[in-house]
């Protein structure tokens, strides 16, 4: 039985706490007033049946929804201290929200030493912004990351779903890693 924590990041105002209360289902309203995140805010919530390579198993996910705004910098070390995977949330119709990622990234997974596979970016779209889904230009370091495009006014589904594959890929990672240091204890 594994316990996941999962960071959700990125700049202030882009959808993450909407984001997060969809994915964990605890959405009280999609669509109420905007009201900044502080320091974090953690969701709990087990994930059924996630596909680690040929069994399914469940999971229990820690989606801790961080605040955008650089002024909780100083609680970012504790935020990161044993994250399996980092969620980006950005507005691609934000160009300063392109740049900024990039400290995100830089301070929340180079530093973690994270795989690409324990990271994921989301675009989240706001509603009616009509909103392509071409893969927006990113710096080379993020444009090696899965990038899925969030519309929760028009495919929720898609996201959930996108979502919890995301979850199988880390968890296919932490059981992967366990065994190996299972194996290294008994050689």
């Amino acid at each position: 039985y594994f316990k996941m924590k999962i960071l959700l990041i990125g700049p202030s105002e882009c959808g993450k706490t909407v984001l997060a209360s969809f994915l964990s289902d605890t959405t009280e309203t999609i669509g109420a007033d905007y009201s900044p995140t502080q320091g974090a805010r953690i969701l709990e919530f087990e994930s059924q049946s996630l596909s680690n390579g040929n069994k399914k198993s469940a999971c229990e996910v820690e989606l801790w929804d961080c605040a955008g705004d650089f002024k909780f910098e100083s609680c970012w070390p504790a935020l990161v201290k044993d994250a399996n995977g980092v969620v980006i949330v950005f507005n691609p119709d934000v160009p300063s929200h392109l740049k900024e990622i990039e400290t995100w990234h830089s301070t929340f997974i180079s530093s973690q030493g994270l795989q690409d596979a324990q990271c994921l970016l989301i675009a989240h779209h706001n509603p009616g912004s009509g909103a392509g889904t071409t893969r927006p230009p990113l710096a080379p370091q993020l444009n090696k990351l899965p990038l899925i495009h969030s519309i929760l006014e028009e495919e929720p589904e898609d996201v959930r779903q996108e979502f919890h594959k995301y979850l199988g890929n880390v968890m296919r990672m932490l059981s992967e890693n366990q065994e190996r240091e299972e194996m290294s204890i008994i050689t």
